[in-house]
């Protein structure tokens, strides 16, 4: 099957939301490049966004670009220390909108993450856009509400795992 006929893919990955799920679930880390094997054999990827939290930190920014000779784009946000010790650093506007604004030209859309937030937002698009979202997330650490919007969820197992 050539490029073109194959079905118009984006993907948005919550990076923070699947690198702590990843370690808590199965103390390893997600595989990119295995992960992009897999879409890139199946679709067409029109658009691959990374969302990640940047902290001035060498060996994230070495993670950064690494994702992006993949051929994802990296959108960072700065992480914000709030005077009470809290933190943000969340994606989850910017996730929405771009998913949002990518719809009408996709046949599919991946989203890698477990937060139930977004749960909301994959009904939107099967409803008024009529497009499937899959999700991929830890089987344990996904919210049942998003695993339930998902056209599919894919449980990361270890063909998307690197191995020590």
């Amino acid at each position: 099957m050539s490029a073109v006929d194959k079905p118009k893919v984006g993907i948005f990955v919550d990076v923070q939301n699947i690198y702590y799920t990843c370690r808590e679930s199965y103390k390893k880390n997600f595989d990119y490049n295995a992960f992009w094997a897999q879409m890139s054999e199946r679709y067409q990827i029109d658009c691959a966004i990374a969302y990640a939290i940047y902290r001035g930190d060498e060996k994230q920014s070495q993670f950064q670009n690494i994702l992006r000779a993949i051929g994802f784009e990296v959108k960072l946000k700065p992480f914000i220390q709030r005077k009470d010790g809290s933190a943000k650093g969340d994606w989850d506007v910017g996730i929405t909108i771009d998913m949002l604004e990518h719809a009408k030209q996709l046949d599919k859309m991946v989203l890698l993450s477990g937060d139930g937030d977004f749960a909301l937002l994959l009904g939107h698009l099967a409803n008024k856009y009529q497009l499937p979202c899959d999700v991929y997330g830890a089987e344990h650490l996904t919210a049942d509400i998003l695993k339930q919007s998902a056209a599919e969820f894919h449980c990361i197992d270890d063909s998307l795992l690197l191995s020590r």
